[in-house]
């Protein structure tokens, strides 16, 4: 499989206008406090949770991590959505998505082998990349019109790391500052795209499926548990403040829950319906 490497993306961390004369419950995290949760991420150490109480101070920190850990995990490459679903955003009291940045070098090919414990609090999840194709997707208004300007579409199982020691504190600003836990991933085959209607809509009627070893179901979800559409998580990046460029990867975020790695487990997400089915699998040990 050909390693995609998506083009460095300068990162938009200032949020729209229109915050009011409220001040601030807490202030963006000092860069003594990000280096210390950078220092923890890398360790996989669980970290207390960054001091952040509002989405604008959220991602400010982000870019301060992101800027650390690109150091070593490779330049931003694209972006991800969290908490696309109306299940996840409950659990996290969240009344909307969540953004993040990927890394160049984050991605694995299908079958990797993973250790189980490979952050403070690892998870995976069924999920899928699209490529950006041009920038013109910046002015698209449907799923139709993103569907036109993608490259190709990926099988991927998201490996994110929750980080904090206190899971139960997560919020959405504080999975924004963690960076929406994006650390690693398996990314399957690409699945050339057609800009017709029937593509389209088998992203949104396909059935993501999470099996294990021995065939087990461990989740299922249709493609419109993403926002609808999948292809929804990429116009929500785009008006939550990011601008697109050409090779850019977007994960549209969760399809079911997220699952907890063991050892011996090798779990393997089929996109049923999708272009006569893809698959992509990674086992950890």
């Amino acid at each position: 499989m050909t390693r995609l490497i998506g083009r460095k993306t300068g990162m938009a961390l200032a949020l729209a206008a229109g915050m009011g004369a409220m001040p601030a419950l807490a202030e963006c995290p000092d860069d003594e406090a990000m280096q210390a949760l950078a220092g923890s991420v890398l360790a996989a150490t669980p970290a207390p949770p960054p001091a952040v109480a509002s989405a604008e101070d959220a991602l400010c920190a982000q870019g301060k991590l992101v800027e650390i850990l690109a150091k070593e995990w490779g330049a931003p490459a694209g972006y991800k959505a969290g908490l696309t679903s109306e299940p996840a955003q409950k659990a996290f009291g969240a009344s909307a998505p969540v953004r993040g940045v990927l890394y160049a070098d984050m991605m694995l090919e299908d079958g990797a082998t993973v250790p189980a414990d490979w952050g403070a609090l690892p998870r995976f999840e069924a999920d899928m990349v699209v490529v950006v194709a041009d920038a013109a997707i910046n002015e698209a208004t449907s799923p139709q019109e993103v569907l036109a300007h993608l490259s190709a579409v990926h099988p991927f199982i998201e490996l994110p790391d929750l980080v904090v020691d206190n899971p139960k504190a997560l919020n959405a600003d504080i999975i924004t500052a963690i960076n929406v836990g994006a650390r690693k991933g398996v990314l399957g085959a690409a699945v050339p795209v057609e800009p017709s209607e029937a593509f389209l809509a088998s992203l949104g009627e396909m059935q993501v499926v999470v099996t294990d070893n021995d065939g087990q179901e461990l989740a299922r979800a249709p493609g419109a548990a993403v926002l609808g559409h999948p292809l929804n998580a990429v116009l929500w990046l785009r008006d939550s403040g990011v601008t697109f460029r050409e090779g850019d990867m977007v994960s549209v975020g969760s399809f079911g829950p997220l699952l907890a790695p063991r050892p011996g487990l090798t779990a393997t997400v089929s996109y049923e319906g999708l272009a006569g089915g893809q698959k992509v699998s990674v086992t950890f040990e």
